[in-house]
């Protein structure tokens, strides 16, 4: 199974308190979505990528022309409601949908994510990171996000996978995937992220 790929960028990305849009901020040069798409562009199990952005995110909008990336724009209401939006709009089936905040992400992880979808059966699946490794990296915890699972307290990587053709059936079966790669586990959502994620950059390891 191959899958079609939903890159959420709409979002206003208030947390972050900075004039540029989320998509675009620069690490090593480089805007961060860009090395979602490059990721993307590495795994092998992904064969469209759908760049989804909204009235908050024209910056973004435009840059994706240098990508050769196939833009929606969405009404940029929330991140459950502009996902089901484009899933229903673009009449999509199974597919990965990945926040544009994870500039560490790879594509061999991508790839591990869908075939562990194809093998659970379930029409939906939540990539999740224990809490402790976000801290242990000095990321930031939303307390509203986080839950319980097999003894574990965990956090949404901003991965999901979802049979769209189910997407209007209510609470679906899913299934938690629990990744405990710090790769997985820094998104950027508040300068001080930034601030952290700067600072592993800056240490010769695997990143």
């Amino acid at each position: 199974m191959d899958v079609i790929a939903l890159v959420m960028a709409g979002g206003r990305g208030t947390r972050m308190g900075s004039l540029e849009e989320k998509p675009l901020l620069e690490i090593n040069g480089k805007p961060m979505i860009q090395y979602v798409l490059d990721a993307l562009k590495e795994a092998k199990r992904v064969k469209e990528v759908i760049v989804l952005v909204s009235k908050h995110t024209p910056k973004t909008a435009e840059k994706m022309k240098k990508f050769f990336v196939r833009v929606l724009k969405t009404p940029g209401k929330d991140y459950v409601f502009d996902m089901k939006y484009a899933i229903k709009k673009l009449k999509l089936g199974k597919v990965l949908i990945i926040s544009a905040d994870l500039p560490l992400i790879r594509g061999e992880i991508i790839d591990k994510i869908i075939e562990h979808y194809e093998r659970c059966g379930k029409p939906a699946l939540m990539v999740a990171v224990p809490v402790e490794i976000r801290k242990r990296l000095g990321l930031e915890i939303n307390d509203n996000y986080v839950f319980k699972k097999n003894g574990k307290w965990l956090v949404p990587a901003g991965i999901n996978m979802i049979d769209g053709r189910q997407i209007d059936k209510g609470e679906l079966d899913e299934e938690i995937l629990i990744m405990s790669d710090e790769r997985v586990a820094v998104n950027i959502n508040t300068p001080n992220d930034l601030k952290a994620l700067i600072q592993l950059l800056t240490i010769p390891k695997k990143y």
